[in-house]
């Protein structure tokens, strides 16, 4: 007998049809096309670091691995994982966190999809910023709540202010998530300013989420942590930008006391568990070499900063807010073109260089400014520029 068929095909859920593309991504897939083809292209646009994964970690792996025993850890991580991420804090920040807080995840990602899936209710309306990261509003979304911007500028160097989020907070806020160092503009919060932020959110009932997956890639500035002022915010670190361990897939989400069970739920059901191979390579991730490694690479970083900041003022871009962590530098373009999808477009066909557009990162005025990336060597740096300096004919 033939089975009916459907009055209508089936179609995506509207969570799917209403989540944009990640259109770095997308215009990464286009560079990569190009390349295939026999062009030479200058990577700018994605946020991943090109140094190899430090040597002892991989060691780590691949001691690991050559005992054959890979299976399940626990959903929340590695108990001596946790233990030395929670080592690091005190290491690092000065601050002593228990390793019952540290729950280990599949990539920042993975944390920051743990920590909404634990405080999104549907209909709640949740602060971010804007330009921001666009994954934020469409976690949110993805737990049927509300992003609801904040639109940041220069005169705050493009991060919210306590001001700011009392004159949004509303009836149905629950919370809010920001970054530092933020992506796209690479700007950093100081100590009074996260501060402030906690006692706006906190004072009235709701949740900080802080995204510090750039931290250990700041230049010049002090490094603080949102957890020097909150036992209650939630922390998304990762393993891929300091530590260069993109491909890993592999972060971690500090918690209150009250949300390790919750989380550790969600996350057996969701992830299982985060990739064993991964968490034991991590564990070298903390040792005295690997961090030397790390922060030579960190000076280097430093250094194409330098570089590239004044090779886009030098070609009359304007860089609003000075970018003091992570590596981007978000350019004003607007001496050259009224249209950031363009310019990127005319940029990676005409001279084969590769940057983001600003429609990535929310709707202020995101065709005014480009995402430009420091992801690659100074030399490859210094041809890209020269590239773009022809195609302006200067």
């Amino acid at each position: 007998m033939t089975a009916p068929r459907p009055s209508t095909a089936p179609r995506p859920s509207r969570r799917a049809e209403e989540i944009a593309p990640f259109h770095v991504m997308e215009l990464m897939a286009r560079a990569n096309a190009l390349e295939a083809a026999g062009r030479d292209i200058v990577h700018m646009e994605v946020g991943e670091p090109d140094f190899p994964t430090p040597a002892p970690v991989v060691d780590a792996a691949r001691d690991f691995l050559a005992g054959g025993h890979v299976h399940y850890t626990s959903a929340l991580g590695l108990p001596q994982l946790r233990e030395a991420i929670a080592g690091f804090y005190q290491e690092h920040y000065g601050i002593a966190l228990p390793a019952s807080r540290v729950v280990v995840t599949s990539g920042g990602s993975g944390a920051l999809l743990l920590a909404l899936g634990a405080l999104v209710d549907p209909g709640d309306e949740w602060l971010v910023t804007d330009p921001g990261y666009p994954c934020n509003r469409h976690f949110i979304r993805s737990f049927e709540g509300q992003a609801t911007s904040i639109v940041v500028g220069p005169e705050s160097r493009f991060q919210p202010t306590p001001e700011q989020v009392a004159a949004h907070w509303g009836e149905r806020t629950r919370g809010a998530l920001f970054g530092s160092p933020a992506n796209p503009t690479g700007t950093v919060l100081r100590g009074d300013e996260l501060a402030g932020l906690t006692r706006a959110v906190e004072s009235r009932g709701g949740t900080l989420i802080l995204d510090e997956i750039y931290h250990g890639l700041t230049y010049g500035v002090a490094e603080e942590s949102v957890l020097a002022y909150s036992d209650q915010a939630f922390v998304v670190q990762s393993f891929s930008k300091y530590f260069n361990m993109t491909g890993w897939r592999l972060g971690w989400l500090v918690v209150p006391d009250a949300f390790v069970r919750p989380v550790e739920k969600l996350a057996q059901n969701l992830f299982i568990s985060p990739s064993t191979p991964a968490q034991h390579a991590a564990l070298a991730a903390f040792l005295p070499e690997t961090r030397a490694i790390l922060e030579e690479r960190r000076g280097e970083f430093a250094r194409r900063r330098d570089f590239l900041l004044g090779e886009l003022q030098r070609l009359g871009f304007t860089v609003p807010a000075q970018p003091e962590g992570a590596f981007y530098i978000y350019a004003d373009i607007s001496a050259f073109s009224d249209d950031s999808f363009a310019f990127a477009g005319r940029l990676l066909d005409e001279a084969g260089v590769a940057a983001t557009p600003g429609i990535d990162f929310g709707n202020a005025a995101p065709r005014r400014y480009m995402r430009f990336a420091y992801t690659t060597s100074q030399e490859r740096l210094a041809e890209g520029m020269a590239r773009l300096e022809r195609m302006l004919g200067r």
